[in-house]
């Protein structure tokens, strides 16, 4: 079994959150087209029942101009729930990357100086970030329950980014190395 670092834990809670935020978006998506599907037909139910008392040509326009209107509608829905994919994925894209980023200055620090610190703090936190983790896939999978019931059948949302491993480079310094950064760390913090 491997051990989790935090880079990784914290990578899968990432994408646990976009996954969810797509949930959403799917069952924002999912939702409204259901309701001008159900304004069109009431519409047009009620239109059709009106019957003889309006004119063919009168019934024929108000058809044809709630269809337009649905058109938008849903046109709409669509171009916003597009950019707010496109949104969620650049979010998980850039805070993936600031992970790694992090990541890689984290272990540069650590080597420079040759404290461990870090890799301390870092340790430590994995089994929050864990935790949090379990609880946002518990999310997760609630938003997607949501998205299902709101479409009537299984909705499977977008991916929100390929899981990316980080691999911290670990690179032990000589022990003359290591000890003549602690020493410089320490006389710096002496003066």
């Amino acid at each position: 079994m491997t051990a989790t670092t935090l880079t990784l834990a914290t990578n899968d809670l990432i994408n646990t959150y976009g996954n969810t935020a797509k949930n959403v978006i799917n069952a924002y998506r999912l939702g409204n087209a259901r309701a001008a599907g159900y304004v069109e037909k009431t519409w047009s139910a009620a239109v059709q029942k009106a019957g003889k008392r309006i004119s063919s040509e009168v019934r024929t326009n108000a058809l044809s101009a709630q269809k337009k209107l649905t058109g938008y509608y849903v046109q709409g829905v669509t171009l916003t729930t597009d950019s707010a994919d496109i949104a969620v994925n650049k979010a998980v894209e850039l805070a993936g990357k600031s992970l790694e980023q992090v990541a890689v200055n984290a272990n540069r620090f650590e080597q420079s100086t040759g404290l461990s610190t870090l890799s301390t703090v870092a340790n430590a936190a994995v089994p929050a970030v864990v935790a949090v983790q379990k609880v946002a896939a518990k999310l997760e999978a609630k938003s997607g329950d949501l998205a299902t019931r709101i479409a009537g059948s299984k909705v499977k949302a977008k991916a929100a980014t390929a899981k990316r491993v980080v691999k911290k480079a670990v690179r032990t310094a000589a022990p003359r190395v290591r000890k003549a950064a602690a020493v410089a760390v320490e006389a710096a913090v002496a003066a």
